[in-house]
């Protein structure tokens, strides 16, 4: 959930944080295994990628749990699988989209290779 969060942030706010330092702050232990994952799922090559985009002015810095008690009970929150739902996932297989059509700029050569390993 906090690797969902974070690429969601980032994502929105993408005009503010181009070019720019930033650190988050979280429980991200998520996060930085799914960095260093050698085989990640769809899902979590989607955020990989888009982690990667930030990762040289990003620092992730990992706040405790117990600590970070403010978020902690809204992301274990249900929500439930609802078509009015934004996160809604239709149970119809999604259609797949070949990795030569994903433009992504500045992916570096090993991961872009991890990428394409994965998907043939």
């Amino acid at each position: 959930m906090e690797c969902s969060c974070l690429v969601w942030a980032l994502e929105k706010l993408n005009y503010f944080l181009e070019g720019r330092s930033l650190a988050a702050k979280a429980d991200f232990t998520a996060a930085k295994s799914l960095l260093n994952m050698n085989t990640p799922n769809r899902h979590m090559l989607r955020w990989k990628i888009a982690i990667q985009e930030y990762w040289g002015n990003m620092t992730i810095v990992n706040k405790d749990g117990n600590i970070h008690k403010n978020a902690d009970g809204l992301s274990r929150w249900p929500l439930p699988n609802h078509i009015d739902n934004s996160a809604h996932v239709s149970e119809e297989a999604s259609p797949e989209i070949p990795i030569e059509g994903i433009s992504v700029t500045d992916l570096n050569t090993a991961l872009f290779e991890e990428i394409r390993n994965i998907y043939a």
